[in-house]
């Protein structure tokens, strides 16, 4: 949910967002189970495939066909209008508040292990930082090879820089349990990309000038 506020901050294209993200959810709903056991398979780890199989369906399949059957009912039983401008502003702060509530919970468990391990913190920090800077110029700088407009190459740039780190926390704890380090290392994930993505935000509107005026979608926000 949140590269939709990314993608506004930026002005990006909405119909673009709403394809690129249902895309990418639809790829994970493929390709998290084989790239998770792959990943934790190099570092000895074993982990059932029914268990990351499990874990999809919970985190993302029932929440996705849940969102679907939600919007499908709404729009049928009282139009798109009243889902968009009434239905939808009243849940705007459920998913932030159960993401601050997850990550309160998580803490309160690793809080002894973050106050011991300030180090590895930061050496989970920096990778992580690097990745998303680096994705974001790939596909940032691609764009604008391609001569896409302004309102498409930033959310690109977003899109392909974010990562599925609600899923990562979710997955981490169902896995190793709340008080594991692994979970602390999805935590960690969760924190470093909300400053990340808004200095990328900057940079994005800060960069129009890369683009032609007449692709641009406007003036930047500040």
């Amino acid at each position: 949910a949140m590269v939709f506020v990314w993608s506004h901050l930026t002005r990006g294209n909405p119909a673009y967002t709403v394809v690129q993200v249902a895309t990418n959810d639809f790829i994970i709903l493929i390709a998290f189970t084989p790239i998770v056991a792959l990943l934790l398979g190099i570092g000895g780890v074993r982990i059932p495939w029914d268990t990351l199989l499990l874990s999809v369906v919970l985190f993302v399949v029932i929440p996705l066909a849940g969102g679907i059957l939600t919007r499908t009912q709404i729009i049928r039983k009282k139009g798109e209008d009243h889902f968009t401008n009434t239905f939808l502003p009243k849940w705007n702060n459920v998913t932030v508040v159960g993401l601050l509530l997850t990550l309160v919970i998580i803490f309160s468990f690793q809080g002894n292990v973050i106050l011991s391990n300030p180090l590895h913190i930061v050496l989970i920090a920096i990778p992580l930082t690097l990745q998303t800077f680096l994705i974001f110029f790939i596909a940032y700088l691609a764009s604008k090879a391609l001569h896409l407009p302004h309102d498409i190459a930033a959310p690109a740039g977003m899109i392909g820089a974010s990562n599925f780190f609600e899923l990562a926390v979710a997955v981490a704890i169902s896995l190793f349990g709340a008080n594991s380090p692994v979970a602390l290392a999805t935590i960690v994930g969760v924190l470093v990309e909300v400053p990340v993505m808004l200095t990328l935000v900057r940079i994005a509107n800060r960069t129009t000038n890369w683009f032609p005026a007449h692709e641009t979608s406007g003036e930047p926000q500040a």
